[in-house]
């Protein structure tokens, strides 16, 4: 309200001025003895003097307040189950600190009128009706009356001002314009001891059987801070979650049992790290107990499985795979294929930095590709058909720690003195008979997301979603989930404190905290197929902050070719594996919270340029040069994809240089062609998805499976499929499927800029 009395303040003064000439005319009537019918004064007359503001349809805005119909925006934007309805009536135009720029106020409005006046007051200013005097004592009356109601306005005005000038700092910029200090001015208010403070009050909570604790905890700290609408949002699911007695691997040889860390299996041992035994386990696997031959098939390559098949009958066999390199949905399924019955699986420490030392470490993994799998493509809500698929593979599948490992193949350390690291490998002529008992058990449980939004001002319906994980019960205590959710709260923080200050990103931000994210990223999944038609269409980006910490060496980030101006790196498929790194592993690697810190701020400042740059950071030239760098080197087939790569850069440079420049000009941009503009970056990425990607690979082809491979994930997996085989078949499909993505994306840029030119034809 401070803003309307400093408005109202505004009419009462120029209401004292309108009397005082009024007076002065009053007087000079009277010592002129002229007589004059004195007319009632309208809201529209104007007096020498006249504010050029007062008759602004601007500035009468300013003295309304604007509410926020959120329901009726749902039920446009099709996000009716989203209830984010608990931000109705807000006041956007209505905060304490903002800045009374008389210049810069223009009345609220939405490209689908979404924003509602209210009825302002009739009248600011008094209405005065006077007959002509009759004497010089009813003159000095009526000029005494005048007096005392001018002079009582303008004290008034003045005490308002003063009010208005000593509670509204002007320091909050319009959300309508990108201040390059703004970005700084929130993320500086990010502290490494905020972080610390709340990652260990979260690790109290891991404890407890019910994720629900956890989940409320979230829920208050985030309601608290002052995000809108947080709420939880939950599915009943499928889980596979581990035996109470833990799995075994038995050598025949000499009988003596091991549990998956390595040590022998014997109840002291059993107590001592009875949880890690517990969670060291592959869920969704086969179960049941297998005695059979150990065969080393190294990373599973399609190299290694026919060079196997030469020498040796591997059906029902157990397969001792190296995890990375290729995806391990995708070689356990060429090892099914293949005929194995049972794998061993393991990380070599030749694969990990000389500092790592996972000697004795056991983890888990999940073979579910994503979502309940009882609900295959469909979200699990109540009234759902649920399949009957307690395990998503016909193998036996144990994770072992690299300890085992070295006692099945009888091998020594896998570093020597001169620390030159020695692959661990069983010898081609040695036999090692084992037998590997697995037991899981399937449960359907409540899997609980958390789910919280700050509506954007000017593109409400496009949102950016920022995801982290918390603990789920019934799985691995890792302590990941606690520096995820640690760090997307303390940039809510900070994004908090300036919203309360009056300002607001132009595109919402919607925050989330998955759960049953160790089974499969069970929560975001389900979450992800339960709203698809509302997110298909309007999200922009989704910014993961999954797993922010697993060393103090090197930044890793992972993002799509088009944020390559933001970050970018390549996933490494060692971290399937999900190790229980606990509390103190975390502020071991990190005792001062400053990597937490500098975390936070990066991720924060991509959050923010995608949330509030009036065009979105999107590149469409970094998309058609990442096509052409996947097509280099010696690939076969490749001269079609090579001349379509080129004509997709050839529109792409046109896109950049003729609709991008100019949007970025502040001088050139044109507000109405920067909503266009965006929907075609926003979607500029769909061409590269394909329908069904092999198991365990990226739907995008132009995500690289690593970043060591610069080409299409889809041509090597073709590449390794067809090597076995005498049919090229399957690399002729996968060439097509390229082929067409890339022209239904040049086709897609030039259908933009013929948009634009036929819009800008049309205002010519």
């Amino acid at each position: 309200m401070d803003a309307q009395y400093g408005l109202l303040f505004c009419f009462h003064l120029v209401s004292f001025l309108n009397c005082m000439f009024i007076l002065l005319k009053y007087i000079f009537l009277i010592f002129t003895g002229k007589k004059m019918a004195y007319q009632k004064v309208n809201a529209d007359q104007r007096a020498p003097g006249h504010s050029q503001y007062l008759d602004n349809d601007d500035l009468q805005a300013t003295a309304l307040d604007l509410e926020w119909d959120m329901e009726k925006e749902l039920e446009e934007s099709g996000f009716d189950q989203f209830q984010l309805d608990s931000a109705e009536n807000q006041n956007l135009g209505h905060s304490e600190t903002i800045d009374l720029d008389l210049d810069s106020i223009q009345p609220a409005t939405s490209p689908k009128g979404r924003f509602q006046r209210l009825q302002e007051e009739s009248d600011y200013i008094t209405h005065y009706t006077r007959s002509a005097p009759k004497s010089n004592r009813c003159n000095f009356c009526h000029l005494l009356k005048i007096l005392c109601i001018a002079t009582s306005l303008f004290i008034f005005g003045i005490f308002i001002g003063y009010y208005v000038h000593t509670n509204c700092p002007s320091d909050t910029p319009s959300s309508g314009t990108v201040d390059p200090q703004l970005y700084q001015e929130i993320l500086k208010t990010i502290q490494a001891e905020d972080i610390k403070k709340s990652f260990r009050n979260l690790v109290q909570l891991y404890k407890s059987e019910d994720d629900m604790e956890i989940s409320k905890k979230i829920k208050t700290q985030w309601t608290s801070l002052g995000l809108e609408d947080v709420q939880f949002v939950n599915y009943s699911v499928l889980l596979n979650l581990p035996d109470p007695s833990p799995s075994t691997v038995t050598l025949s040889s000499s009988g003596q049992c091991f549990h998956p860390n390595g040590q022998p299996c014997s109840e002291e041992a059993r107590k001592d790290s009875s949880q890690d035994l517990l969670y060291s386990y592959a869920a969704y696997s086969a179960k049941g107990i297998l005695k059979a031959e150990v065969i080393d098939v190294s990373y599973g390559m399609a190299d290694d499985l026919k060079r196997i098949r030469k020498i040796k009958n591997v059906t029902n066999q157990i397969a001792l795979l190296k995890l990375g390199k290729l995806p391990l949905l995708y070689k356990l399924s060429l090892l099914e294929k293949a005929g194995f019955g049972g794998v061993l699986l393991y990380i070599d420490p030749c694969d990990l930095p000389k500092t790592v030392n996972p000697s004795h470490d056991t983890f888990m993994v999940s073979l579910n590709p994503g979502g309940d799998p009882s609900t295959p493509g469909y979200p699990s809500v109540d009234g759902s058909f649920r399949q009957s698929r307690s395990n998503l593979t016909s193998l036996l599948v144990q994770p072992i720690s690299a300890s085992l490992v070295a006692k099945l193949i009888s091998s020594p350390k896998a570093r020597t003195k001169n620390d030159a690291c020695s692959p661990l490998e069983l010898p081609n002529n040695e036999v090692r008979v084992v037998s590997m008992q697995v037991q899981t058990v399937t449960k359907l449980k409540t899997v609980t997301n958390v789910v919280g939004y700050v509506m954007g001002l000017t593109s409400p319906d496009r949102y950016i979603i920022v995801g982290s994980h918390h603990h789920t019960a019934h799985s691995y205590n890792g302590q990941e989930w606690a520096s995820s959710t640690a760090i997307i709260t303390a940039f809510i923080r900070a994004l908090m404190s300036k919203v309360k200050r009056g300002w607001r990103p132009d595109r919402t931000i919607v925050f989330c905290s998955w759960g049953g994210t160790a089974f499969g990223n069970i929560g975001s999944y389900e979450w992800g197929e339960d709203f698809k038609k509302v997110l298909q269409k309007n999200v922009v980006a989704y910014i993961s902050i999954h797993s922010p910490l697993r060393g103090n060496s090197s930044l890793h980030p992972v993002a799509s070719p088009s944020l390559q101006q933001l970050v970018v790196e390549g996933p490494s498929f060692l971290s399937e594996a999900l190790f229980s790194t606990r509390a103190t592993k975390i502020e071991e690697m990190d005792p001062s919270f400053n990597l937490h810190e500098t975390i936070t701020k990066l991720s924060g400042e991509v959050i923010l340029q995608i949330a509030n740059e009036p065009v979105l950071p999107f590149n469409a030239i970094d998309i058609a040069l990442e096509v052409q760098n996947n097509l280099k080197g010696d690939q076969p087939n490749t001269h079609q994809l090579l001349a379509m790569a080129s004509r997709l850069r050839e529109s792409a440079e046109l896109f950049q240089s003729d609709e991008m420049r100019p949007a970025n000009d502040p001088k050139e941009r044109a507000s109405n062609r920067i909503r266009m503009l965006n929907d075609i970056l926003q979607d500029m990425e769909k061409s590269f998805l394909v329908k069904q990607a092999p198991p365990g690979f990226y739907r995008n082809i132009l995500y690289h499976l690593d970043e060591k491979t610069s080409r299409f994930s889809i041509l090597v997996e073709a590449w390794e499929h067809c090597k076995p085989l005498a049919s090229n078949e399957t690399l002729q499909e996968a060439l097509s499927e390229v082929l067409n993505s890339i022209n239904s994306a040049q086709v897609y840029f030039k259908a933009g800029l013929d948009v634009f030119r036929s819009v800008l034809d049309g205002k010519n």
